[in-house]
């Protein structure tokens, strides 16, 4: 059953961070708008899957929304659970309230009319349509789980998930555990699990910086002051002397520079919280690429030819983008895997008043710079 198209000035999907402060900035402006859901509740990404022991990487000052900072009795590295009542209570101060179960399938601008025609599936299977003279993609840059393809995975006889699927390394007490990818969230979930005595092994595939927090909260200060190159030379110079030489427990280092490669390619740093610690005892072993499994069984094959037993995988392999699978007329603004194909600070804006928030894989900071400037493009034109 389709149901009777509702109009508004502004459509946003996703309210996750980005959908929030895209949301907040417009109602600052008074400008109508309708937010989309495609699951139950704000902020999914930290409300369903995330770790347990998840803080914010960075420092609270570069992770706040526009238009309301943390709390001061915050700690500076805010954990999962505090990150999410600041969401709630930013969502109830700005009058947010998504349109929740409600999956985008559609959405194309109609030149006739001069504006965005979008449809979605509700929870009980009917179809809504909406329109709007504008439309924000807010999905954000981890919208659904990657899991590459391994020869003999489906057959493997132990527990097979996502990083998203994993709470806590309780269940996991003595257990031989290979975790696949060596991302932030790799390097912590198996910290995790060593923690709780997990026989705990990880796959560094490529080269990879490692830095300490306050080292990279420190780069992030000194880009306001010096450049780049200058910030980069420092951290690796830091990083040798705090963590000295990891290529002897099957670390490489990048050859280039640590905030030059989140930039231009979106790949964070590894930010240490302890797994480095574990790896130089030997209580978390690293592998090299996993390339099969051993078929009705649970021996897993690596690059180098040698063969592990596990008991479970856990992939901590990213995410990727469907965004070209119902946004139509999008690749003005946005390439084949979903990120903006103009560079920053020129990104978010695309034609007929398409924009995107969240995607250009550069933190909060930019999420708030791109909503606010969403809010103030969209008030001048209907202003006019």
């Amino acid at each position: 059953m389709t149901t009777s198209g509702k109009q508004t000035v502004v459509i946003i999907v996703g309210a996750g961070p980005s959908g929030l402060s895209t949301a907040a900035s417009l109602h600052k402006l008074s400008i109508p708008y309708i937010i989309l859901e495609r699951d139950d509740c704000i902020a999914s990404l930290f409300n369903k899957k995330a770790y347990d022991r998840l803080h914010l990487h960075l420092a609270k000052h570069f992770c706040q929304l526009p238009h309301m900072p943390f709390p001061k009795t915050y700690p500076t590295y805010v954990s999962r659970a505090d990150f999410l009542k600041y969401l709630d209570h930013y969502a109830t101060a700005f009058n947010i309230v998504p349109e929740f179960r409600t999956t985008v399938h559609f959405a194309k601008y109609d030149e006739d009319n001069r504006m965005w025609s979008v449809k979605a599936e509700a929870e009980d299977g009917g179809v809504r349509c909406y329109v709007g003279r504008f439309l924000v993609v807010a999905t954000g840059e981890n919208s659904d789980a990657f899991v590459p393809e391994v020869d003999g995975l489906s057959e493997f006889k132990g527990e097979v998930i996502h990083s998203t699927e994993y709470k806590s390394g309780k269940a996991y007490e003595d257990k031989k555990v290979l975790v696949v990818g060596a991302g932030n969230s790799g390097m912590e979930i198996a910290l995790d699990l060593s923690n709780h005595g997990a026989k705990t092994s990880i796959v560094v595939r490529s080269p990879v910086h490692i830095s300490s927090r306050w080292s990279i909260n420190l780069g992030l200060v000194l880009l306001k002051l010096i450049p780049l190159h200058l910030v980069d030379s420092l951290l690796v110079l830091l990083n040798k002397v705090v963590y000295g030489d990891l290529t002897k427990y099957g670390i490489q280092r990048h050859k280039e520079g640590p905030f030059l490669i989140k930039i231009r390619d979106g790949k964070y740093p590894v930010i240490d919280v302890g797994t480095v610690k574990k790896i130089k005892s030997g209580e978390i072993q690293v592998l090299p690429t996993l390339k099969s499994i051993n078929h009705g069984g649970n021996e897993i094959v690596l690059e180098d030819g040698k063969c592990h037993q596990f008991d479970a995988i856990i992939f901590a392999t990213g995410f990727k983008r469907s965004t070209h699978l119902w946004l139509q007329g999008g690749d003005c603004l946005l390439n084949k895997h979903g990120f903006p194909k103009q560079m920053y600070p020129h990104h978010w804006k695309g034609e007929n008043g398409l924009y995107c928030v969240g995607l250009a894989r550069r933190g909060y900071k930019t999420i708030a710079m791109e909503a606010q400037n969403i809010a103030h493009h969209i008030f001048n034109l209907i202003s006019k």
